[in-house]
């Protein structure tokens, strides 16, 4: 499976900074009296500013759907990830600008993206995880290479006093008023790829667990009805109108802050269970990035994890609670995202992440480690583009011949039109761009030896067909047989070094382009004196004269892999110096002549094609 990881981020926090004193400027006072309440919870909570997309008129300065878009699209402007390139759109937030439809189609419609995969998540805080969790899950299993995900909140505009004083509950209970002074609007947004981003930092996501307790507990943050003791009670659409039911306080939004200290110990639990599954080791986490809503509860959180001997030390606890306040869903992309460009990171570090969600209970955990391109990173330099040597008696069809074999070599490797090109090929690119994983370099391993180990077979087979007046030509096809032999051996060992058993390589399916390349070779072969075949050598051993041995030290640095691990592709650089010497006496044969030519041409066009499609392919069966 692939890497996935976070290239880029962004935030958005709709027009200025709000203190605890202007708070009732934007919110209004509810009869125009001040909150007697208002002082007691902001102490707790230790929100010093906020942000409101409201102004002080009590009117929306920007809808829910505004404030994600502006997310993604400063987390864009970080990232080499076109607009227009974006494959998968997930959003999480606790209550979209409408009903109906979902946020996710109202956020595609104000970005520049073409046609993608959308996913919308209604939750409360935990949406946002589980927005990013599906991307991750995507790209993880190879149906996306890339996506974006943001979590966004807009719940200052259900917070206004017009609102309360048309209610015919007075005064305002505490469930009520206590969220007033605890949520706040913003957005924040990820890009994820499945390749590191190479102007600096990225964060690798290596897993997201996510539990609800709605089983257990009952509903603890909600809207849409007057209180959590009675499951069966009418909700707002079972009033006879939507005003008598906003008349009765059905759509306020309420918190039954009795069960919170319920909430904080079963995410303490669940902390403890990632511990002992090993999904957690204390030690090595650099960096806590908690969303809670008060300073209040941190302690509590601080204290369980002392007492069940998983504290982490105050100096890696990370948040922006007091200046960028409660921000549901988006609280921890906004979090995360201060943290990444805070310039506190450093390549390696382990980023543990909680979010917990009151709705009816979910606790979610995200594990990042950063990676990427630190100064003192080695940086591959870019290699020329040119096409195997060949060394054949001078006439006009060997003139020809070569001419043509170097425009066919050419548009393998770089291609006029670029996206088709071997170099960017995934697989490729990343050995290029110093991405590459262990688990790339298995697959890599896994797939070829499916390819390489029929070649020997193919070229028997063409050897057979070969009439003995062309003796010479028969003769370089058996020579070629047998280090092709050797060559799937080699490979072999390379992956058992690896730790990796060998009956998982040699029980190996084709991929679906391997398929392709390996029936054409055995179709050519089967024909009377298939001479074109020359063609498909010199695509062959010239991946391996001019390409094998640079990707193998490429990936021996990346990988840190010694010799008996990746000598299938070192040995190529040397060796197939001499397999190329047969094929360059292959082609000075005297019967060599302008149709034949053409023929060889043809072939390794066709070769060349389905040789990155096999790349393109692993893991494709």
């Amino acid at each position: 499976m692939n890497e996935v990881y976070i290239t880029a981020m962004g935030a958005y926090l709709p027009n200025q900074p709000v203190s605890n004193d202007e708070i009732e400027d934007f919110l209004g006072r509810i009869d125009g009296k001040e909150s007697r309440v208002k002082p007691r919870i902001l102490k707790q909570n230790g929100i010093k500013t906020r942000y409101y997309a409201l102004n002080k008129a009590q009117e929306t300065t920007h809808s829910n759907a505004e404030l994600a878009v502006n997310a993604v699209n400063n987390a864009l402007k970080k990232s080499n990830l076109k607009a227009s390139d974006v494959e998968l759109l997930c959003t999480g937030t606790s209550q979209g600008d409408l009903p109906i439809p979902g946020f996710a189609s109202m956020v595609h419609a104000g970005l520049d993206f073409k046609r993608c995969e959308l996913a919308s998540f209604q939750s409360v805080c935990a949406s946002g995880v589980m927005a990013l969790k599906n991307a991750f899950a995507q790209i993880k299993s190879e149906q996306k290479q890339n996506a974006v995900c943001v979590g966004s909140e807009l719940p200052s505009r259900m917070f206004k006093a017009s609102r309360f004083e048309a209610q015919e509950v007075k005064p305002l209970p505490f469930d009520a008023e206590f969220l007033r002074w605890m949520l706040s609007d913003g957005a924040g947004a990820f890009v994820l790829q499945n390749k590191i981003n190479l102007k600096g930092l990225s964060l690798r996501i290596d897993w997201i667990d996510i539990k609800s307790f709605a089983n257990e507990f009952p509903v603890c943050m909600y809207t849409g009805k007057i209180d959590n003791e009675d499951e069966a009670e009418k909700t707002w659409l079972d009033y006879p109108s939507y005003e008598e039911a906003s008349k009765a306080g059905a759509i306020n939004l309420h918190q039954d802050t009795r069960l919170l200290d319920k909430l904080i110990k079963t995410g303490v639990a669940h902390y403890f269970e990632l511990i002992d599954q090993g999904k957690v080791k204390v030690s090595k986490v650099d960096w806590l990035c908690c969303h809670y809503s008060s300073e209040v509860f941190k302690d509590s959180i601080k204290e369980l994890m002392q007492k069940g001997g998983g504290a982490i030390p105050d100096d890696k606890w990370f948040s922006n609670l007091s200046a960028k306040g409660n921000t549901g869903s988006a609280s921890i992309f906004i979090m995360v995202e201060e943290l990444m460009y805070s310039g506190k990171l450093k390549k390696g570090d382990s980023i543990l992440c909680m979010v917990p969600e009151s709705g009816r209970f979910i606790t979610s955990f995200m594990h990042f480690t950063v990676v990427g391109k630190s100064e003192e990173s080695k940086i591959y330099p870019q290699r020329e583009i040119a096409p195997p040597e060949l060394i054949i008696d001078t006439n006009e069809t060997s003139e020809w011949l070569i001419r043509n074999l170097a425009r066919v070599w050419i548009d393998f490797e770089t291609a006029l039109l670029f996206e088709t090109a071997l170099l960017k090929v995934p697989i490729v690119a990343k050995i290029h761009d110093g991405s590459l994983s262990m688990a790339d370099y298995k697959l890599l391993l896994t797939d070829l030896r499916q390819q390489v180990i029929d070649g020997s077979q193919w070229i028997s087979r063409a050897a057979s067909n070969i009439d003995i007046d062309l003796f010479e030509l028969r003769s370089a096809f058996i020579k070629h047989t047998a280090t092709e032999h050797k060559d799937y051996q080699m490979l072999e060992r390379n992956f058992e070094a690896l730790g990796e058993n060998l009956e998982t390589i040699r029980s190996g399916e084709k991929n679906i382009g391997t398929v392709a390349l390996t029936s054409f070779m055995f179709q050519q072969a089967s024909k009377a004196n298939p001479v074109d075949l020359l063609g498909s050598m010199f695509i062959i051993e010239g991946i391996g004269k001019r390409l094998a041995g640079y990707w193998g030290k490429l990936m021996q640095d990346q990988l840190q892999l010694n010799n008996s691990q990746v000598s299938f592709f070192t040995y190529h650089g040397t060796a197939d110096e001499n397999h190329f010497h047969n094929l360059e006496e292959a082609l000075n044969h005297p019967k060599m002549n302008l149709e034949v030519a053409k023929k060889i041409v043809k072939t390794a066009k066709i070769t060349a094609k389905l040789y990155r499609m096999q790349l393109e392919e692993l893991g494709n069966y």
